[in-house]
């Protein structure tokens, strides 16, 4: 794998942001063009295929939303670890999720000030990113 560094962390999974993202839109311009054509003549099929369209797109966005959520979990836990292991004491509960996030590409070397930088000086992830100095990759992020 290559060197990730901050121009290059953000991961994008063909299969979601590309396939089904396409295979999405095409779905909706032939169900939206099909209730068009149809709504006068067939508005109860009309109606379904329009509220599975709705369903399909709802179950989609909560699906990826509830595995990223699971990811930020995971990434906040070994986190917390991480600090644990560095200075025997949990991290900040006032740091957010996305700082923590943010931090877990810093190298143990920088890890402790950035992430005591990040809570007084209240820093936004991307800050933060920008920050570190010795990348430390993440390629299990999806």
């Amino acid at each position: 794998m290559s060197e990730q560094n901050y121009q290059n962390h953000r991961k994008i999974d063909p299969k979601f942001h590309k396939a089904l993202t396409v295979l999405a839109l095409i779905t909706l311009i032939l169900s939206v063009t099909f209730i068009i054509q149809n709504i006068v003549d067939q508005w109860l099929l009309s109606l379904v295929v329009l509220f599975m369209l709705l369903t399909l797109l709802l179950v989609g966005s909560i699906v990826r939303l509830y595995a990223l959520k699971v990811q930020d979990r995971v990434i906040r836990a070994e986190e917390n670890f991480r600090h644990y292991r560095l200075t025997g004491n949990l991290l900040d509960p006032e740091l957010t999720t996305a700082q923590v996030i943010a931090l877990r590409f810093a190298s143990d070397e920088e890890y402790l000030d950035l992430a005591e930088r990040a809570k007084a000086e209240n820093l936004k992830p991307d800050d933060i990113k920008k920050a570190i100095q010795n990348w430390r990759a993440d390629h299990h992020r999806v």
